[in-house]
């Protein structure tokens, strides 16, 4: 008879079996490492020998000689360093007009009586630069460097002499002067044309500043703006303007291009706080004419055209009822002078000058400065509303306006 398996409390009852045993993770990790190890000891050991079998059927096209300064390789394993010729220099232009030109640079001394104020006197020495213009010893400077009550000018030569300098004129309306020392066969100076100039173009400054110590030193910028008019004295100039560094010691020196030639004599620099690179120079073609009169006469004849003048801020203010929007305005005309003898009047406009517009007094006068007496000149006004055009001769100005 057969018998069925009975539940017991719930389950049934079966014959037992062994169950099969998991492996442990880290025999993994070790499987894994020992691999790591030996495929890193294959690799050290055959792809070396394999890139270098590759490299050998290879040209690089690296320089078996330059090193990484551009220069030839060092042996010694130093910063390489190599020669070059001067064609490769940029600034081999510079260098050029500089020994050019250094050699007709000259400083100067003004050795001067000053006065304390009690009214003791001492003697004080200010230094400046100046430009050799012939080879028998004229040189020419600006006149703030050899002013004052001068006791003795000494003039330092680049070859290393000292000579005493005599004053043979000077023109305080444009800042220039010209001295001489008494020597032969003297380097000097080529001047160029300063209305050719534009900017943008190279500008050298060489001179003395702040004193022999640092004489013929060289600074390089550019040509920042032309006709610059500003006050110089009693008057006005149109200047060159520059940001090759001028400091005190500079003025009159020269002012080089890159063809070696004197653009201008460095006269005055902006001296601004939170201003820098706004040095000017005196224009060569003004230098020329103004030296030339001084060498001749001792003196420059001034040109005068007979007017009295007003910005357009001052007549706002003096003549309110007066409509002007551009010029100058004329207030008054000398009786009998170069102005009123053309036709000009008082209440005329002026809005054109030597072919310039005129938009300032101060302009006007710079370029009055620069003509010379028995010099025609056409003038634009403005007359109710109608453009009219004169012609002035102009005529040497009196003493007492000079």
């Amino acid at each position: 008879m057969d018998i069925e398996p009975q539940a017991i409390h719930g389950t049934s009852q079966a014959t037992s079996r062994p169950e099969p045993r998991r492996p442990r993770v880290w025999s993994y990790l070790l499987v894994g490492l020992i691999g790591a190890i030996i495929g890193g000891l294959l690799t050290s050991a055959i792809v070396p020998s394999l890139i270098i079998g590759q490299m050998e059927g290879l040209q690089l096209s690296l320089p078996s000689s330059t090193g990484f300064w551009g220069g030839e390789s060092s042996s010694s394993g130093g910063i390489r360093t190599t020669d070059y010729t001067p064609s490769e220099d940029p600034w081999q232009v510079v260098v050029d007009a500089a020994e050019k030109v250094s050699p007709a640079v000259v400083g100067i001394v003004n050795t001067k009586a000053m006065y304390d104020i009690f009214g003791r006197q001492y003697v004080r020495d200010t230094s400046g630069s100046g430009i050799i213009i012939t080879s028998d010893g004229y040189i020419v400077t600006n006149n703030h460097v050899i002013s004052g009550d001068s006791r003795q000018l000494t003039v330092f030569l680049s070859d290393g002499r000292t000579m005493e300098a005599e004053i043979v004129g000077a023109d305080p309306a444009t800042d220039l002067a010209v001295i001489k020392i008494d020597a032969t066969g003297l380097p000097t100076a080529v001047f160029g044309d300063s209305d050719t100039l534009k900017p943008g173009q190279l500008a050298i400054a060489i001179g003395n500043p702040l004193g022999m110590e640092f004489n013929r030193s060289v600074t390089v910028g550019v040509i920042s703006g032309l006709d610059r008019v500003l006050r110089i004295g009693d008057g006005y100039m149109r200047l060159i303007q520059t940001d090759a560094v001028i400091n005190p010691g500079n003025s009159g020196g020269p002012l080089v291009n890159g063809s070696a030639q004197v653009i201008g004599i460095n006269s005055a620099k902006l001296n601004v706080e939170a201003v820098e690179g706004m040095g000017f120079a005196i224009p060569s073609n003004q230098v020329k004419r103004i030296v030339t009169e001084i060498m001749e006469t001792g003196r420059v004849r001034r040109a005068f055209a007979g007017l009295s003048l007003m910005d357009r801020t001052e007549v706002k203010i003096y003549k309110p009822t007066v409509k002007i929007d551009r010029g100058i305005y004329v207030y008054d005309v000398v009786s009998g002078g170069p102005a009123a003898k053309a036709g000009i009047r008082a209440g005329d406009i002026i809005i054109e000058f030597a072919g310039r517009t005129i938009n300032d007094v101060g302009t006007f006068v710079a370029l009055i400065s620069e003509m010379s007496p028995g010099d025609s000149v056409n003038i634009k006004v403005l007359r109710g509303g109608q453009q009219l055009e004169f012609t002035i001769t102009l005529v040497e100005a009196p003493s007492d306006t000079r």
